[in-house]
């Protein structure tokens, strides 16, 4: 992993990813807002990752900051994520966010939900 975990981040954001945010955010003129990143029901294998630009934090949100991007995480969401590695990935098919979750089970094949 090249986001390192600390107890003050409990989730990871590789240079891919935060490089990725940051672009978006320039590119689409979204300097007062960040990528919320949630967990949510659903998905073929119970739960799903949602990825969502956001303005608005509450007051158990966690922040995570690197190199210019921001990423907020509901604490509900955390629980789920804890020791996740949040990245930017490229490759023949396309090119997303992907989540490397330590506490996922089982995971779909398109890696976007999972199950715990």
């Amino acid at each position: 992993m090249d986001g390192s975990l600390s107890s003050a981040t409990p989730v990871a954001v590789t240079d891919n990813a935060a490089r990725r945010i940051a672009h978006l955010m320039a590119k689409e003129g979204l300097a007062n807002q960040f990528l919320r990143v949630a967990v949510l029901g659903g998905g073929c294998s119970g739960f799903q990752y949602s990825f969502a630009f956001d303005d608005a934090r509450a007051e158990d949100d966690t922040v995570i900051e690197k190199d210019g991007a921001v990423v907020v995480i509901d604490s509900t969401s955390l629980d789920l994520l804890k020791g996740s590695e949040i990245d930017f990935v490229e490759d023949m098919v396309g090119a997303a966010f992907a989540i490397r979750n330590p506490n996922a089970s089982s995971s779909c094949g398109c890696g976007n939900s999972f199950s715990v």
